[in-house]
């Protein structure tokens, strides 16, 4: 399958630093490759990737100082839609302005939203252009969204084995990872540690949009033995912190879409403490991963409680639910649904656009006397009404090969 990925501007894909969007982005786009499909991945010029790479700004726009990214994000697409008839698919992780760029080829297209969803700043826009197909990263992040919404699937992130190998010890001292910000609640995660009388560990960046935050409310608190802040940790140092943690803390104030650093922490073995929130109850399995919670008191109570969780069994449910492959696999389905919508659109605007006429019995391949289809050409094709058996074959061969090779 030709497939092109559209990524965010902001970071590197994958990032050097902070930038979950991305870096799902990358492991998709590896392990399609891997699969055997031809990728194309439209992103910054940092980015290494094995797929075909189309560079579409000269460095990633936060670290270049860049804080409005429409201007690039909206060269980027031009670059997209010039090369659209090289793909079967094409795949958007970035979210708004496709749906008025691409509404007349969305049946090719697909859109994850990645972000939150309950702001109304973006729902004028979503109910002005329904044509485009979305995938939620959780079923909670959906709630917010008009109901002419139009959803192919709901996926969620799946990460390699090995990016965060399984630790079978753990340590003594509880994880905040992250980014600091109001609705993450740090400052949840420390009155838990300090009433739990156990270390914790936060690393975390600070954007400028949160730098007062930091400042007023979070920089005071780090001022206790048992408080260390970090700052933000790459790649390597992220597994080793998460590995070595107790729990990963987890006390968010917001409907979070998906939460990549939950599955992170559990493919480390590392057990989640996480507030009954967003996609939480989605993500963590109560009692086997981790302990979901709804207050300072419970979460502290789970302080004791995660020691008692078997780490392999932490594991063992990141594996069965959260790998790159299970993800790669159900993108692949969806783009095959994709493509089946597409097949059964042209499907019937060529039956739309026939004339019935009544089949002789030596012309009819379907039996004679049946209504059937005369193209423009006088080729004799389909019944007009199909029985459901057809039906569903047709169905399956769209979903197979991306479109039907008739005379339709």
């Amino acid at each position: 399958m030709r497939i092109a990925l559209v990524a965010p501007l902001a970071e590197a894909v994958p990032p050097k630093l902070y930038g979950g969007t991305e870096r799902v982005v990358s492991w998709l786009c590896e392990e399609l490759v891997r699969q055997g499909h031809d990728v194309t991945l439209f992103a910054s010029a940092e980015s290494v990737t094995s797929a075909e790479f189309a560079p579409c700004a000269p460095r990633s726009l936060r670290l270049a100082g860049i804080k409005d990214h429409i201007g690039s994000t909206l060269a980027m697409l031009r670059a997209v839609r010039k090369r659209a008839h090289e793909f079967d698919v094409i795949h958007f992780h970035v979210d708004l302005l496709p749906n008025a760029l691409f509404q007349d080829i969305a049946d090719k297209c697909l859109m994850t939203l990645h972000g939150r969803l309950d702001l109304p700043d973006a729902l004028p826009l979503y109910e002005a252009y329904p044509e485009m197909p979305l995938v939620s990263i959780s079923l909670s992040q959906r709630r917010p969204m008009p109901k002419s919404a139009n959803w192919l699937a709901t996926i969620n992130h799946g990460l390699p084995k090995q990016v965060c190998p399984f630790n079978r010890e753990g340590g003594d001292y509880l994880a905040f990872l992250g980014r600091i910000s109001p609705e993450k609640r740090p400052d949840r995660a420390i009155e838990i540690a300090k009433l739990a009388g156990v270390k914790l560990r936060i690393a975390a960046k600070v954007d400028e949009a949160d730098r007062k935050y930091f400042k007023t409310t979070i920089e005071p608190m780090l001022d206790h033995p048992l408080i260390e802040f970090i700052g933000e940790v790459n790649e390597s140092q992220k597994s080793e912190f998460l590995g070595n943690a107790r729990a990963l803390l987890f006390p968010i104030d917001w409907p979070e879409p998906f939460g990549l650093v939950m599955i992170e922490s559990m493919s480390a073995g590392t057990p989640v403490i996480a507030w009954r929130n967003g996609s939480v109850p989605e993500v963590v399995t109560d009692g086997v991963s981790g302990v979901i919670v709804e207050s300072i008191d419970e979460a502290v109570l789970a302080v004791e409680a995660v020691a008692k969780l078997s780490r392999s069994g932490v594991r063992a449910e990141f594996e069965k639910r959260f790998t790159v492959e299970r993800m790669a696999r159900d993108y692949v389905d969806a783009y095959r649904r994709l493509l089946g919508r597409g097949a059964l659109k042209d499907y019937a605007s060529a039956l739309a656009a026939a004339q019935p006429v009544r089949a002789p019995l030596a012309a009819a391949p379907f039996g004679a006397g049946q209504d059937c289809a005369v193209a423009p050409g006088g080729m004799l094709q389909t019944p007009l009404a199909p029985a459901a058996a057809e039906r569903a074959a047709w169905s399956e061969g769209a979903a197979k090969t991306g479109r039907f090779t008739s005379s339709l």
